[in-house]
C-alpha cells in the first residue's frame, strides 16, 4: 500500500536568507552598521522584499528584519555569531535561530518568521519527495545532459589537462564521467525506463 500524500513544506520553495549572500553583498564586514533591502524575484519579476539592518559593531552583532507578512508588520532581531576561519582568513558568520537557538548559515521563512529548518520538523527538500524510480532515472539521464557541458569544459580555452607531465584530477574525473555515459547500453536504459 502506498504512503499517503503529506504535501510537506519544501525548503527549496520558501524565502531564504543566507550568510553567504549577506557576506557577498558586503553586509557582514567587521565593525560596520549597514541597512538595505533584500529582494526576491522569479523570472525577473519581484515577488517579495525585506528591509534589513546589520550591526557588527557591538558585543552581540545582529541583523534586524523588518517586513510585512499577511498584512502584519513584523520586526525582530536575529543575533549573529562568528568563528575564525580554518584557513586563517577572517571569520565565518552564522545566524542564531530565534526559535531553536541553533547556529546556522541559512534561515527559512516558516510561518511568519525566518527560522532554522529544524523549527519545522515536517519540512523537506525537493530531492526528498522524489520516488526511488525517479531518482534512479535521474541519476542515469542526468549524465546524458551533462555530457555536453563536460565536453565544453574539457575543450575550454584555459582548461589544464596536464600538470608536470601528469593528467590533472579534474581532467581524469571528466574523462571518467564521459566514458561512463558512453558505456550505457540501450538495454540498460530500457530497464530503467520500463518498471
Amino acid at each position: 500500500m502506498p504512503k499517503p500524500y503529506t504535501f510537506p513544506t519544501l525548503f527549496d520553495e520558501v524565502l531564504q536568507i543566507s550568510t553567504t549572500k549577506l557576506k557577498e553583498w558586503g553586509y557582514l564586514k567587521p565593525e560596520q552598521y549597514r541597512n538595505g533591502t533584500i529582494n526576491w524575484s522569479i523570472n525577473g519579476e519581484k515577488t517579495a522584499s525585506i528591509s534589513i539592518l546589520v550591526d557588527t559593531f557591538g558585543i552581540m552583532p545582529f541583523i534586524k528584519l523588518d517586513y510585512k507578512s499577511n498584512g502584519e508588520s513584523i520586526n525582530y532581531r536575529v543575533y549573529l555569531t562568528s568563528v575564525p576561519s580554518n584557513l586563517g582568513t577572517g571569520v565565518i558568520w552564522y545566524f542564531l535561530c530565534p526559535h531553536t537557538h541553533k547556529r546556522c548559515r541559512k534561515l527559512y521563512l516558516i510561518g511568519n518568521h525566518f527560522l532554522h529548518r529544524t523549527a519545522l520538523p515536517s519540512g523537506m527538500y525537493q530531492s526528498q519527495i522524489k520516488s526511488k524510480h525517479y531518482r534512479s532515472m535521474e541519476k542515469v539521464f542526468s549524465s546524458f545532459f551533462e555530457t555536453d557541458e563536460l565536453y565544453d569544459e574539457l575543450y575550454s580555452k584555459h582548461f589544464k589537462k596536464f600538470y608536470a607531465g601528469k593528467p590533472t584530477k579534474r581532467y581524469l574525473r571528466i574523462l571518467k564521467q564521459i566514458q561512463k555515459t558512453e558505456r550505457l547500453s540501450s538495454s540498460e536504459i530500457e530497464s530503467l525506463i520500463l518498471p
